[in-house]
């Protein structure tokens, strides 16, 4: 046996925590999204950075939570904390502000269905220091026009 600490593999992961961040260079523009998942103890899982096109900052917002929500679903955990920068989607996903964007719905609406499935689910807003890793991820997607991955789950 080596010294290496061994990888999660999916089917051992419980609880994870999600940061998203989108942006788009004007609004609306160019667009790119980060996606950070860790363990509760801060082992990064994965690291994405999805590259969105030509969309709003809000729309940049929901496309890298789904993402973020499709990876965290493959993962089949228990708990969930969320954590977002975007004050109106948190506010959006916990009930507080109606959606009203006719762009917007869809997106919102397949969040909830992702949300639905988790036992226990938390979403909090954050300030956007705490969330660096998702936003340079967002950017890193912006100035490449592609998409990048890093996991580090065994399969």
């Amino acid at each position: 046996m080596s010294g290496q600490p061994m990888a999660p593999s999916p089917n051992s992961i419980k609880a994870v925590v999600l940061f998203t961040d989108g942006g788009a260079r004007g609004n609306p523009g160019l667009a790119g999204g980060g996606v950070v998942i860790l363990t509760p103890e801060g082992r990064v899982l994965i690291r994405k950075a999805i590259y969105l096109g030509h969309v709003t900052n809000n729309m940049a917002e929901y496309l890298a939570l789904l993402s973020g929500l499709e990876a965290v679903a493959s993962l089949s955990p228990e708990q969930v904390s969320i954590r977002l920068d975007s004050e109106l989607i948190v506010r959006q996903l916990n009930g507080q502000y109606k959606v009203r964007s006719a762009d917007l719905a869809p997106l919102y609406r397949r969040a909830l269905e992702f949300i639905r499935v988790f036992v226990k689910v938390d979403i909090a807003h954050i300030r956007r220091e705490q969330n660096e890793e998702a936003d340079r991820l967002a950017n890193l997607a912006m100035d490449t026009g592609k998409d990048h991955l890093e996991s580090f789950l065994t399969l």
